[in-house]
């Protein structure tokens, strides 16, 4: 009955057409329920959205039919997507495990050593710029070309011109990138894994801010709505703790 109740508020306090920065008191997926939600995304496979406990995505499978068909949900074409999306992940993966092993790249024309991985010698080549320019370091983990929470990320904040005068005045900004549709050298990859296996990165975005040491001053997992602003203030509490 209180299923029921739900999902029959919801409704009557739905738009006709749903889309970015709709309101929805209430949304119940399976056995769970959000309240409070403001769309900001929807696929063909899923509704992103913000609500009261922060940001989430739900299925659209496993919407009710009503909901379903409000989101335009498409179950041919959101089956079609999550296979390539699947394949994708699986010839990323496979693609992992039989890279050939070759020399790390002469990022700085100091070898590293046959102990130090490619990921940590770039690591702390980044941090000796960051000591010696008296900047901090920033790094942003992201699925730049899959991830509708880090593409957003991107366009709403890290690609900001704001931000991007944050960083010439303040940061060493690097990108740790796992696309599934643009291609990366084998270097790059196995150096991406290490620096995200280093930093236990379970979910994209995540951003992380290290002061020269290489001592974590904190992160950012997930989307951070609210724009430049926001995530500038989040960055300088970092460093004020």
């Amino acid at each position: 009955m209180r299923s029921a109740y739900l999902i029959a508020l919801t409704l009557a306090l739905l738009p006709l057409v749903a889309g970015a920065d709709e309101k929805i008191p209430v949304l119940q997926a399976g056995n769970v329920t959000y309240s409070n939600i403001t769309v900001t995304t929807v696929s063909a496979t899923d509704v992103y959205f913000t609500y009261a406990g922060g940001m989430g995505n739900v299925k659209l499978k496993n919407l009710s039919p009503e909901l379903q068909q409000h989101f335009n949900f498409d179950p041919k074409k959101a089956n079609e997507v999550e296979k390539q999306q699947a394949e994708n992940k699986l010839k990323y993966h496979d693609q992992l495990l039989h890279q050939p092993v070759v020399p790390p790249p002469d990022m700085t024309r100091e070898p590293a050593s046959a102990q130090e991985p490619v990921w940590q010698h770039n690591l702390n080549r980044l941090l000796k710029q960051a000591g010696a320019e008296n900047k901090l370091v920033l790094i942003d983990f992201t699925g730049s070309d899959w991830s509708q929470w880090c593409i957003k990320f991107d366009q709403e904040v890290l690609g900001s011109p704001k931000f991007s005068a944050y960083i010439n005045q303040k940061l060493i900004f690097i990108r740790v990138d796992f696309p599934q549709h643009t291609e990366q050298t084998d270097d790059l990859k196995r150096a991406n894994v290490g620096l995200a296996d280093h930093f236990k990165i379970v979910n994209y975005p995540t951003c992380i801010l290290l002061d020269p040491s290489g001592k974590e001053l904190g992160r950012q997992v997930g989307y951070l709505p609210g724009g430049p602003d926001i995530f500038i203030s989040e960055l300088e509490g970092f460093n004020r703790k």
